[in-house]
């Protein structure tokens, strides 16, 4: 899966040090998929949601973070809606 906006994510983590290597690891996982539906996120990403609209919610680094992105299976890419803790 190609990733649109990864600077959302390396911004974060520069401000959020604890996590870089989570996100690092997920941005890993996720550029070697080749998911085609959200039920092969799930079995991957058990915790992952799937909300509607085609987005997902990934935990991040034991549940300390939420990282929301939007799926477009049949191009194989996805958007970085959101990253941040549960509060925000």
């Amino acid at each position: 899966m190609k990733i649109i906006s990864v600077k959302t994510l390396r911004d974060f983590w520069a401000k959020n040090p604890d996590a870089e290597q989570p996100l690092k690891a997920w941005v890993d996982e996720a550029t070697k998929a080749d998911w085609k539906n959200p039920a092969e996120i799930k079995e991957q990403y058990r915790t992952a949601s799937i909300l509607k609209n085609r987005r997902v919610v990934f935990n991040i680094k034991g549940n300390d973070y939420r990282l929301i992105v939007a799926i477009a299976y049949q191009r194989g890419w996805m958007f970085v809606k959101f990253i941040g803790t549960h509060k925000e």
